[in-house]
């Protein structure tokens, strides 16, 4: 078992290496008369973390279970390490591995009861399912409670076994579908450390978000996608370059002087300037060129100081993917009209 394993991993690095993990060209899927995918394109390089950023309903979801072979597309085509996810399904199902957005362990057993369960599913034997579950249950900390029923877990902890059961056998990809969505602070960090150590032993990670900071924190590419389609699409960086070179910040001491700011920074900026709902604080976009950016910024601070407006934090940094998805879609991620009917996880 051990060595066929390794067998195939080293015959799946190969491949990695000459064809991309998930390419997708006009893929489509319709519920009824509700377009939830509207032709989206993909090309997601092997060994990386891919993100697909959107609000809810966006379609997200949806084309994740397209991919997994759950769901067939209505139109379009999708390969997985070079395999169609309809002609060549069993192959693309040899290769991945998904988490969807809620724990799919039982409840009733424990811990180790249920990668041991999974494992022996497999084709584990019985000492060998033992020996991955107790390996896996340290390295996600979860030893502590290997022998407790899960339904005696805190949210945090069924997630990391629930990605734990998604590697009993480490897959060539790993589709990661909200994997935070209501953890705390704690969990989800918890949960991002897991990540990484996946992508850096050679899984390639296709991670779904409505979390912007997550996005940031995880993917090498982000995909963003609202209404069933995909908007923009890159790294991180370019994302925010393409909305502007820069975000000034400003927090005034008197709030009493936020329209007086709001008028200077406008003039100084040539740009629209946005009201935080922070009473005391403004926020503008500057699109022009790097280098261009600080001096218009210098200058604003400048201007405010010389009218008599007392700032008391003024910081020039980039755009946030907040800021990106409002530029892209004209409204704000958590706002978004839910306009795909996601089937039952």
């Amino acid at each position: 078992m051990t060595t066929s394993t390794h067998q195939e991993g080293a015959t799946a690095a190969g491949e990695r290496s000459a064809v991309p993990a998930i390419e997708t060209s006009r893929l489509v899927k319709t519920f009824g008369g509700t377009r939830a995918v509207d032709g989206i394109d993909l090309v997601v390089p092997a060994g990386t973390v891919y993100g697909v950023l959107g609000p809810n309903g966006a379609g997200k979801t949806t084309t994740v279970r397209m991919l997994a072979t759950l769901l067939r597309p209505d139109g379009g085509t999708a390969r997985v390490f070079g395999h169609d996810v309809v002609r060549e399904a069993d192959a693309v199902r040899s290769r991945v591995s998904l988490t969807g957005q809620y724990a799919s362990v039982d409840e009733d057993l424990t811990g180790t009861e249920n990668l041991v369960l999974l494992g022996r599913l497999l084709g584990y034997r019985k000492a060998a399912a033992r020996e991955r579950a107790a390996s896996l249950l340290e390295a996600f900390g979860l030893t502590e409670a290997a022998d407790r029923q899960v339904k005696h877990y805190s949210g945090g902890m069924r997630r990391r076994l629930d990605i734990a059961a998604s590697i009993l056998n480490t897959p060539d990809l790993l589709f990661l579908d909200e994997p935070t969505t209501g953890l705390d602070p704690r969990s989800r960090n918890q949960v991002w450390d897991i990540v990484r150590a996946v992508v850096a032993h050679g899984t390639t990670v296709l991670l779904t978000t409505q979390y912007l900071e997550e996005a940031d924190r995880l993917a090498d590419r982000i995909a963003v996608i609202d209404r069933g389609k995909v908007i923009a699409e890159g790294t991180p960086g370019e994302l925010k370059s393409s909305v502007g070179a820069g975000s000034v910040h400003v927090r005034l001491r008197d709030r009493r002087q936020r329209e007086q700011a709001r008028r200077v920074l406008a003039r100084a900026l040539e740009t629209e300037v946005q009201l935080e709902a922070d009473p005391v604080a403004l926020t503008a976009r500057i699109m022009n060129g790097d280098a261009r950016a600080s001096v218009q910024a210098s200058r604003a601070l400048a201007e405010l100081d010389a009218a008599g407006v007392v700032v008391d934090d003024f910081s020039l940094g980039q755009p946030s993917l907040d800021e990106v998805f409002l530029a892209l879609t004209g409204h704000p991620a958590d706002t978004a009209e839910q306009t795909d009917k996601e089937v039952a996880e």
